[in-house]
């Protein structure tokens, strides 16, 4: 059962801290469609697409009435295309077929226009690299992404130059919409096993043949976080407890400042010093029993006075 307190709370973060679901990403992978015929490779991709993610997007809905919570984008991300593309020679062939399949399932974008070629580039990988400013300009919600390093194996210098092309070759190919495709173009270094965010989602090699990854709240929860007041550098105040109803008060306003020359109780001067000595030997000498003073004798003394 749940009480007013927990129902109030949800209510609180969903409409002041902005807590929401960022995304579904339903990974698929097409490994099972390929094909050395190019229509028969776009058909089977899109049949795979249409049919595993038919009710994504209704669940996603009946989820949000459900809990109350939205849910932003939905989200396909399927196998690097450079991996299944490789018997065919037009792979902008294959980014119409998922920008078709991603406009039936009614989902916001689909990621895997893709190729990871930090190590070297093969036949296909260029193919499907130099497709890119076609196929991001003749499609609506198609994104790519290539990876070109990594730690272990290094940087592969002939892929990031071919992709300094790439990306101006978007950009001009897409100046009517300000550059839109390079929105939708990732270049990467490390790059992840599998990755279902957006631009750069792909469904890993070693993935199942479907998966679904969820997002929460990460934009929502840094803008609160940006728009609460920030605390204050300056340190905490030392000043004694005595000091609120102190008469004097040093210029901006700060009973204690750090200045040790403004301030007379920060550093005690030597006149303060020597006044405390002198106080602390005049209680002592006063609590202290005093006994009558008596003659000292001593041996030279006694023969003194009988002499």
């Amino acid at each position: 059962m749940f009480n007013t307190h927990d129902i109030m709370e949800t209510l609180k973060m969903i409409d002041h801290q902005k807590l929401d679901v960022r995304t579904i990403t339903m990974g698929i992978s097409l490994f099972n469609c390929v094909t050395d015929d190019e229509k028969l490779l776009c058909s089977r991709v899109y049949n795979r697409i249409a049919r595993q993610a038919e009710n994504l997007v209704k669940v996603g809905q009946s989820i949000e009435r459900e809990f109350g919570v939205p849910i932003v984008n939905k989200r396909i991300s399927v196998t690097p295309a450079a991996l299944i593309s490789g018997g065919i020679k037009h792979p902008e062939k294959l980014a119409l077929a998922l920008d078709s399949a991603a406009k039936e399932t009614g989902v916001d974008f689909i990621g895997g226009y893709s190729a990871l070629v930090h190590k070297a580039m093969t036949e296909a990988d260029e193919r499907l690299i130099r497709s890119i400013p076609e196929a991001l300009a003749t499609t609506d919600v198609v994104c790519s992404s290539i990876n070109i390093g990594s730690t272990r194996a290094g940087i592969n210098m002939d892929a990031v130059a071919l992709m300094g092309q790439i990306v101006k070759q978007t950009a001009a190919r897409t100046a009517d919409k300000d550059g839109l495709g390079c929105a939708k173009l990732v270049v990467f270094c490390n790059a992840v096993e599998d990755n279902p965010f957006m631009a750069g989602a792909f469904h890993g090699p070693g993935e199942g043949d479907c998966a679904v990854s969820v997002g929460v709240s990460g934009p929502g929860v840094v803008k609160v976080a940006l728009e609460k007041p920030r605390p204050s550098s300056s340190p905490p105040s030392r000043s004694p407890a005595w000091a609120s109803w102190w008469p004097w008060r040093p210029v901006g306003g700060s009973t204690c400042p750090s200045a040790s020359w403004i301030c007379p109780w920060r550093r005690p001067r030597r006149w303060a010093t020597a006044w405390r000595r002198s106080w602390r030997r005049w209680v002592w000498s006063a609590a202290a029993p005093t006994a009558p003073l008596r003659p000292w004798r001593c041996s030279t003394t006694q023969s003194r006075r009988a002499a």
